[in-house]
């Protein structure tokens, strides 16, 4: 198994938007309305939103390759990019996001690994994340890494109101 972490550039665009899109759509379809998700998607996943995210200084992207093919990504984000004000010393994981035939091979957790060099890399003394409420999958997973459940916020889906917790993992 070759496991694989490149950095995203503005050349890999349409790769993002794709791998974005498909991911997003397969974890949560089930669970939202059609509206609410077409919503979401065209707002958060559109060409110029994508731009704007990939020339921000203060947000990564990083495609994870799995035997040469591109299984999902991570972006995290710092400073003023985070989408919560959550102060200098914290690093957000805003998305690790696997494709649905790349689950369970580990690949979460080499983004993860790849976020906490990051974070190091910056003097960050900690991580946090939003994660909804209903995503048990990625709540477990989260606990197993040290993350904390320490809060909630507000995310909006289409037009529904829901509950993400914020969890937090303290690194020095």
């Amino acid at each position: 198994m070759n496991i694989q972490i490149k950095k995203c550039s503005r050349e890999d665009l349409n790769i993002l938007q794709e791998i974005s899109i498909e991911t997003f759509n397969d974890t949560f379809k089930d669970q939202n309305s059609p509206e609410n998700m077409k919503a979401y998607l065209e707002k958060a996943f559109n060409t110029k939103q994508l731009e704007l995210e990939l020339s921000n200084i203060s947000s990564q992207f990083f495609f994870v390759f799995l035997n040469n093919e591109v299984a999902g990504y991570l972006k995290v984000n710092i400073n003023d990019a985070q989408s919560e004000e959550m102060g200098d010393e914290s690093l957000e994981i805003e998305r690790i996001y696997i494709k649905n035939k790349f689950q369970k091979c580990g690949l979460g957790k080499h983004l993860f690994n790849k976020a906490v060099d990051i974070a190091l890399e910056c003097n960050k003394k900690k991580i946090w994340l939003g994660v909804w409420e209903k995503n048990e999958n990625a709540i477990t997973f989260y606990e197993k890494m040290g993350f904390v459940k320490t809060g909630a916020h507000s995310f909006y889906m289409g037009d529904e109101e829901q509950t993400d917790f914020i969890m937090i993992k303290t690194l020095i």
